[in-house]
């Protein structure tokens, strides 16, 4: 090596690395505003294909940034494209937007009190999954990267989606209808990066794994069909509700004797029951919604025939009829290992060594399985709980909570994953 070579070497060294602690000291700035957005959209909750102010508090802000802002976008969904000043390759960055109904019971300064109406019922609104803080991470990534707007070779798209959770009966939404109007397209995306806040992960800590992570799910129902008698006189009649208990314990045998568990991990949950109207009438009818959680599209196809074969035969092996329908909520978020590998490092770079971890999948779903369905994505875990903290409450129950000192580090590992994904030859 040349002593102009080594001279030239510790130049480049030194530029990089006073262009980190710029990037980390805007990172550091930004914060306070990052967590003031999150608090707010916390406060002002909104459901599935309804997040209208939430979409326009967004805009908003890109639009300041100066970058393109298309609205409406799969009903509520906003866009945003920042442009760099060299050419290159298109990255997403997605956030979901919208809110839960659960009423909150917590004692946050910033709690939501709003209350509306879900299918019916009269319920609290609440931010009970964490997607407050994607959207204000991502408000984050794209102010920072907007002002290093001469880093950026490429271009790249911020991607807020609406109803994540699944829209409201007899509509379309989430991520399905944006790639359906184009959103992964004009220009068309190379990559795709996304992460969801883990309440029961410490601040500062980031969880991944290469291959399926999350689970796909479906949305089961079952009718079961009966004679109606009098409760005194079983026998002149079909009890459906009888069948769907049976019915029940069969589907859990498929789990616990057909499924290949070394393999991947397998749900079948039955949530709801309805029949009958009063204590001593045997009704003609019984329903029965559920879902189906699996990590492998094999194990999927088995359980899902098993399931409508057991169904009918038992249920006419009793007498009755049953009736098995399937809906896809989410397909296998799978992360191509092709390109963890290659962004593992801008993450550990972001979070340290040591604080990234390898998971197992959970039984979790995720729409943004079916941007990954279309083009490479790499989805992890952001910490979001407390240090020290003996009690991490669950996803979508009304006492959820996250610590907001770990945004920073959502904002910044999007941040470097970003840039050097379009700075990879």
């Amino acid at each position: 090596m040349t002593k102009l070579t080594f001279l030239l070497l510790i130049l480049t060294t030194v530029t990089m690395q006073a262009q980190h602690k710029k990037m980390d000291k805007m990172i550091d700035d930004i914060e306070s505003k990052v967590i003031e957005w999150r608090r707010d959209f916390h406060q002002n909750p909104e459901l599935s294909n309804r997040e209208f102010k939430t979409a326009e508090k967004i805009a908003k802000h890109l639009k300041s940034l100066g970058l393109e802002v298309e609205t409406g976008v799969a009903h509520t969904g906003v866009v945003g494209l920042l442009k760099g000043n060299k050419p290159g390759k298109v990255v997403a960055l997605r956030a979901d937007i919208d809110a839960l109904p659960v009423t909150e019971r917590n004692d946050l300064s910033y709690k939501s009190t709003k209350v509306t109406e879900f299918l019916g019922k009269k319920t609290g609104v609440m931010h009970a999954c964490g997607h407050d803080t994607h959207t204000a991470i991502l408000m984050g990534v794209a102010e920072v990267l907007a002002k290093n707007k001469d880093k950026v070779k490429g271009t790249i798209k911020f991607i807020f989606q609406p109803a994540e959770e699944g829209p409201p009966p007899g509509e379309k939404g989430g991520a399905k209808l944006m790639i359906e109007e184009g959103v992964l397209e004009s220009p068309k995306v190379d990559a795709i990066f996304g992460l969801h806040i883990d309440s029961s992960t410490e601040i500062g800590h980031i969880n991944y794994k290469e291959g399926g992570i999350m689970a796909a799910v479906e949305r089961f129902t079952v009718n079961v069909k009966g004679k109606q008698t009098h409760g005194s006189q079983p026998w002149s009649g079909v009890d459906p509700i009888y069948i769907s208990s049976k019915i029940i314990d069969g589907f859990q045998s498929i789990i616990s004797r057909e499924a290949k568990l070394t393999d991947e991990a397998a749900v079948i949950t039955v949530g709801k029951i309805t029949s009958g109207v009063r204590f001593n009438i045997i009704p003609e009818s019984a329903e029965m919604i559920g879902t189906v959680r699996t990590l492998d599209p094999k194990m999927r196809a088995m359980i899902v025939r098993r399931m409508t074969e057991m169904a009918q035969t038992i249920a006419k092996a009793y007498g009755g009829k049953a009736e098995v329908k399937f809906e896809s909520f989410t397909s296998i978020t799978y992360n191509d290992p092709k390109l963890v590998r290659q962004m593992l490092p801008s993450i550990k770079k972001a979070a340290g060594n040591d604080n990234v971890h390898i998971i197992k999948a959970t039984t979790g779903g995720e729409d943004f399985s079916y941007f990954q369905e279309k083009v490479p994505g790499f989805y992890f875990f952001l910490g979001g709980m407390s240090p020290g903290s003996t009690e991490a409450f669950p996803h979508h129950t009304p006492d959820f909570k996250i610590d907001d000192s770990g945004l920073k580090l959502g904002v910044k590992t999007f941040v470097n994953l970003t840039l050097d994904y379009l700075n990879k030859k």
